[in-house]
């Protein structure tokens, strides 16, 4: 027998010795799917979400058809086989499973716990070419334990306990990572401002007296000779939201062939987006190209002016939000380059520009390594409670 709470191990010695009943979930409860709301018909200050194939809310709406407490499993899409326990009323839309408890035999919350546990199971159950669907047959033939009911409250009860306990968790981790997060802008704030008041006289010049201002480009998709085998970085939006804002590599690559007049943009480079997500930036460290979303900022050579590539990678936070306040929306949202070369920076000496890298490093890190630390706490403590759940979910089968 699995090692269990002595409180449920003793139930389960005086209640049920020789094992437990195992149902089908199409025996024990109701199941079926909600009706179709068209999304015109939502919108998102309705009363009641709308529930379908997704892990979230489709929208919102001023009527409800499922009432609150009630289990539901995705139907359709990416996200089929998703396990939830919805807890206000809601409209359950045409590719969302219902799941009600027709016996008194067992808890609708047990039942909630049992197949969350089985989520994984479901998800790979899913069929379809293209859009992918969860078989009602599938869910209908779930194989539930049906331990006596004193024995299903008190694994409720339990679990119920280390869900709360896992939220609180979450809560504080992450209000303890935006605090840390608040903390550090507004001190980067701080060491960024150069002003009358604040560390006056410091000298300012142009962006285009500091730097190369080149455009980025996207070599021909149709020549497989500009891509095939390609080594030469080539840097898009999804590399700043997979990897970071400091840059050794790319997701894509180029050829030689691809490169135009043969020049490559230099390492140490700013690269900030000057249409679509304007104002994201990134330091790239390597020779490279990027697409003709970025701007690429290399310091001009031969120039009397010292400044250090990581100080204005710090200060393309400023420049970020002054190229989200500065566009041009004729056809589509760009920044006013005209407007952003003669962007003036802040030029302090070398030593002022290295104690603010130094100072905003050790905040960067902060924040990154309790970035990197809450999800992996979380992990741990969900691991550790998967674990203790499928101990106490697991039963022998009693057979007559």
């Amino acid at each position: 027998m699995t090692k269990r709470t002595s409180k449920i191990g003793k139930l389960i010695v005086e209640l049920c010795p020789q094992g437990v009943e195992f149902r089908k979930l199409g025996e024990i409860a109701d199941i079926y799917t909600g009706t179709q709301l068209n999304k015109t018909a939502m919108f998102d200050t309705g009363k009641y979400p709308v529930l379908n194939g997704g892990i979230n809310p489709s929208g919102n709406y001023d009527e409800y058809n499922t009432e609150s407490n009630t289990i539901t499993v995705s139907q359709g899409g990416a996200s089929a086989g998703y396990v939830n326990f919805v807890r206000e009323n809601f409209w359950a839309g045409a590719h969302c499973y219902v799941v009600k408890p027709n016996k008194k035999s067992v808890l609708n919350r047990f039942i909630y716990f049992v197949l969350k546990q089985g989520q994984d199971k479901l998800m790979k159950s899913k069929l379809g070419a293209g859009i992918p669907g969860l078989n009602r047959s599938e869910l209908k033939n779930f194989t539930i334990p049906i331990p006596p009911l004193p024995i299903q409250e008190e694994i409720v009860k339990i679990l119920d306990t280390f869900t709360e306990l896992e939220a609180e968790l979450e809560a504080e981790l992450e209000a303890e990572l935006e605090a840390r997060k608040k903390q550090y802008e507004h001190y980067r704030s701080v060491l960024l401002t150069f002003d009358d008041k604040n560390r006056g006289g410091v000298e300012r010049k142009e962006l285009q007296e500091v730097f190369d201002i080149k455009n980025g480009y996207t070599p021909s998709k149709k020549n497989s000779d500009y891509w095939t085998n390609g080594t030469i970085p080539w840097f898009r939006m999804e590399d700043i939201r997979r990897n970071g804002r400091i840059l050794s590599d790319s997701i894509q690559h180029v050829t030689p062939r691809a490169v135009k007049g043969g020049y490559l943009f230099p390492a140490n480079s700013i690269i900030i987006a000057t249409t679509a997500t304007i104002g994201e930036h990134a330091l790239i460290t390597v020779d490279s190209l990027a697409n003709q979303q970025f701007t690429f900022l290399s310091k001009k050579v031969n120039r009397s002016v010292e400044i250090d590539m990581k100080f204005m990678f710090y200060y393309g936070y400023v420049l970020g939000e002054w190229c989200r306040n500065n566009t041009n929306t004729a056809s589509f949202a760009s920044v006013d380059m005209k407007k952003f070369k003669k962007f003036k920076i802040p030029i302090p000496p070398i030593a002022e520009q290295r104690r603010v890298v130094s100072i905003l490093d050790k905040f960067d890190a902060l924040v990154s390594d309790l970035s990197i630390g809450l999800p992996a706490e979380l992990a741990a403590r969900r691991k550790q409670y998967e674990h203790y759940r499928d101990k106490l979910l697991t039963f022998s089968e009693y057979v007559s």
